[in-house]
């Protein structure tokens, strides 16, 4: 997995990141209490659901049943491009070469890329690995149970992340 940086910082990526750049207040209310915790990163994910179900049905009434979806095209003999979005867990970035009509380069860094990034050459945690620091163990626990919850909150996707 690679380590990417954000100006050399760790970047977490996802709806808690989304909610925290858009001002919402309870989310920043949260995190100033306790940080970005599980119930955080949760709440940020329940939050964005009741936006995307306004949004979805604004999206399905402009719905053109015969309209054309999918539009045809030649590959060109020399060519590069950058396809950047915030997807559903986070930042999403495709970028491409092509060289004499065929794909030289293709490189995708997913949202699960930035969120679960191992260390850098710096030797910087990613922003999972900062989240896991300092766990404490239950009683009866050998490893904290606590890992599991943190690591579901980040909501990983370990097929893109194996790309």
């Amino acid at each position: 997995m690679q380590a990417p940086r954000n100006d050399a910082g760790v970047v977490e990526t996802g709806a808690l990141a989304r909610q925290m750049v858009d001002g919402q207040p309870l989310l920043r209310a949260l995190v100033a209490a306790s940080g970005g915790s599980v119930v955080a990163r949760v709440v940020a994910r329940l939050f964005e659901i009741a936006l995307v179900v306004a949004a979805m049905e604004r999206w399905a009434r402009a719905l053109t049943p015969d309209e054309a979806f999918c539009n045809q095209w030649q590959l060109p003999d020399q060519a590069s491009a950058v396809g950047l979005v915030d997807a559903a867990r986070g930042a999403l970035g495709h970028w491409l070469r092509i060289e004499r009509g065929k794909i030289a380069r293709y490189q995708i860094i997913a949202p699960t890329i930035w969120n679960f990034s191992p260390r850098d050459a710096a030797g910087v945690p990613g922003a999972l690995g900062q989240a896991l620091v300092g766990l404490p163990l239950g009683e009866g626990e050998s490893a904290p149970l606590l890992v599991q919850h943190v690591v579901r909150s980040v909501d990983p996707c370990l097929a893109c992340t194996v790309h």
